[in-house]
């Protein structure tokens, strides 16, 4: 046994560290969990008595962020097998537009998004006995709402996503779980300190899962926070589409082949 061969083997592993996606691992991860169960929990636990409205909603806030990652991932991730497949110049060479490709990708995730409701709803139903259609005819216009959350994170992504390549690919990963705490997907905003509050009430998401819980608790629709979400989706989605197109433009003057 030589500890030269020992110390080599460590060093090269050791060079890995130091890549995002291995400190996302050991730091982002475990950080963004003790975060939201830790906030979730000391939540509960000042709010005993409402257990059985605080379980639906808990569990509804997971159908519903199960809408947001579908939305995203169809956008952002999907631009991550153009890459591993080597397939992104034969994409681009043709003439598919960029537009055409992102509307693509949209359609795609509204038809998984079916599936997943439909699917969480019925294993919630099975294993809880709770239904999170009871939330009436508000459940739809708040999906399309949290559709639009994960478009627009999308965008954000593959826009660094197609001008930086595949070295920034864990963002595709992270992005949506970055802003999850500030969401309010499992407890309210007034939970959160002040500083996370203010960022909160910057995201469109934090008023549909605030919503959500408001319907629970007193059975009335919250016109002003849904049009306050779509309010922001639509800004941000403007802002977000804009990136995209502008760093896309940039990428194919420098070469689509360097992020292969």
């Amino acid at each position: 046994m030589k500890w030269r061969r020992i110390s080599g083997a460590f060093l090269r592993y050791f060079y890995i560290f130091a890549k995002i996606e291995t400190l996302s691992d050991l730091i982002f991860w475990p950080a963004l969990e003790i975060v939201l169960w830790g906030v979730t929990s000391i939540w509960i636990q000042r709010h005993e008595k409402e257990i059985p409205s605080i379980a639906i909603a808990i569990l509804t806030g997971l159908v519903f962020w199960q809408i947001v990652w579908r939305s995203y991932y169809e956008v952002a991730v999907n631009l991550l097998q153009e890459f591993w497949n080597r397939n992104l110049i034969n994409l681009f060479s043709t003439p598919l537009r960029l537009s055409e490709w992102s509307i693509a990708l949209m359609l795609t995730g509204l038809f998984k998004i079916t599936i997943t409701i439909s699917f969480g709803a019925l294993v919630v139903w099975i294993l809880y006995a709770l239904n999170i259609f009871d939330l009436g005819f508000a459940f739809l216009p708040f999906c399309a709402s949290l559709v639009l959350s994960g478009w627009f994170m999308g965008f954000l992504s593959t826009a660094i996503l197609i001008y930086f390549g595949q070295r920034m690919e864990t963002l595709a990963w992270l992005t949506p779980y970055i802003f999850s705490p500030f969401c309010a997907v499992f407890y309210p905003v007034e939970a959160l300190p002040s500083w996370g509050q203010a960022i909160s009430h910057a995201l469109p998401m934090t008023y549909i899962f605030e919503g959500m819980r408001t319907i629970i608790r007193e059975g009335v629709f919250p016109t002003d926070m849904f049009l306050m979400s779509v309010g922001l989706n639509l800004f941000y989605l403007v802002l977000t589409g804009w990136l995209l197109n502008y760093l896309f433009e940039k990428s194919r003057e420098k070469g689509l082949g360097r992020l292969e």
